[in-house]
């Protein structure tokens, strides 16, 4: 075979070579080109996954974050409420405290108030007894009264001496004071002259009549003399013990 036709052979040869490489490299270029898109979509695939993540995970972030301030809003709320709740409780309890004071305070008046008049009823009863259903008595505002004219206990408007139905009357009212301690006696002469000196006598000698009673306490009875405002005479007040009274006040309400 001639040197020119080999050389031409191995010459066409290698184009079929190189021409089947080439389309090799090409078809291998073209299956990268296609890789590269495949991996670029699926890159922003993926990117656009991570963009929703983070979003997402942003948007958990700012509701978390104010579920958070919601619920520490609503416990300070439910702190302050429960303080105040606690509050008004501890002010309705010393409200309630207070009015329960205030009903044993006059529960205890009303009852002494009560137990007085009854006593007053019960020394009136004592006094009808003891004087007779006609003698002159009476009750006022707890106080038993007693009373009768100054010609039936001096004889007379100017006498000073008491008579003997004076005496005896004025024993049974000193016999009913001893019976009675819990009792102050106000003697209380009543003028309606302005001449009070002899009014003074008169109260005297009713109180003095009372003191020589065994077991009456001088110090128990009061003398006064005042305007009789159209009465005359003299007037024998049994009441309460006001300054026991007040003491036993004192002590309840301290």
């Amino acid at each position: 075979m001639p040197k020119t036709t080999i050389t031409y052979l191995l010459l066409m040869l290698s184009f079929v070579v190189y021409g089947q490489k080439k389309k090799d490299l090409i078809n291998e270029v073209a299956q990268l080109k296609d890789s590269v898109i495949s991996l670029n979509d699926s890159l922003s695939k993926a990117n656009r996954q991570i963009n929703t993540s983070d979003a997402n995970a942003k948007l958990f972030e700012k509701e978390n974050t104010e579920l958070r301030d919601a619920n520490a809003t609503l416990l300070k709320n439910l702190s302050s409420f429960s303080q105040i709740s606690k509050q008004n409780t501890e002010t309705v309890n010393k409200a309630l405290a207070s009015l329960k004071e205030k009903q044993e305070q006059m529960a205890f008046i009303t009852d002494d108030f009560s137990q007085n008049d009854s006593t007053a009823i019960v020394i009136l009863t004592q006094a009808k007894q003891t004087l007779g259903q006609e003698a002159q008595i009476g009750v006022s505002n707890g106080d038993v009264l007693f009373s009768n004219s100054l010609d039936f206990l001096f004889g007379g408007d100017s006498g000073t001496q008491l008579t003997e139905e004076a005496k005896t009357f004025l024993t049974k009212i000193g016999e009913i004071v001893v019976a009675n301690p819990n009792r102050t006696v106000t003697v209380e002469g009543l003028n309606i002259t302005g001449e009070f000196g002899l009014t003074y006598q008169q109260t005297v000698s009713v109180a003095t009549a009372l003191i020589e009673v065994e077991g009456v306490k001088p110090e128990s009875i009061q003398v006064l003399v005042r305007d009789g405002n159209f009465k005359e005479g003299v007037l024998i007040r049994l009441s309460s013990d006001t300054k026991s009274f007040y003491e036993k006040l004192k002590t309840e309400f301290r």
